[in-house]
């Protein structure tokens, strides 16, 4: 599972009472290569988690792995915030945009499915996802 981890998946993961625990635990369970992520991401999971030693345990076992440099992406990073203003995107979402680009057959796994499928790479392809089922 060669996958791309956003802040609510890593959140349903280490918190049992998230709605979405139960199916953030059963993906975890078939990971097989650390999940990519970016500095944004753990910062919002350490903030909702109220835990930053949980979140850095989560880079040191292998969950997710960092594989972003926003400095190296500023121009896209500014692309998408102007492109997506109206929905007030999160640093987090714009970088998961741009890492999607780089990673075309990576996986976005989040739990927020309403502004993922809106956003594009791109600019007009639909990200892939991998969401919670729907209620």
């Amino acid at each position: 599972m060669k996958d791309i981890a956003d802040t609510g998946f890593l959140v349903a993961f280490a918190n049992r009472h998230d709605r979405h625990h139960e199916w953030a635990t059963g993906l975890a369970q078939r990971v097989t290569d650390p999940l990519l992520t970016c500095e944004p991401v753990l910062a919002e999971a350490a903030f909702h988690l109220q835990s930053v030693p949980l979140v850095l345990a989560m880079v040191r076992e292998g969950l997710v792995s960092l594989a972003f440099d926003c400095g190296e992406n500023l121009a896209q990073l500014d692309s998408l915030a102007a492109r997506y203003a109206d929905r007030r995107p999160d640093l987090a979402d714009l970088c998961l945009i741009r890492m999607s680009e780089l990673h075309p057959r990576h996986n976005v796994v989040t739990v927020d499915r309403a502004d993922f499928r809106v956003y594009r790479r791109n600019k007009r392809e639909a990200i892939p996802l991998i969401c919670p089922p729907e209620a």
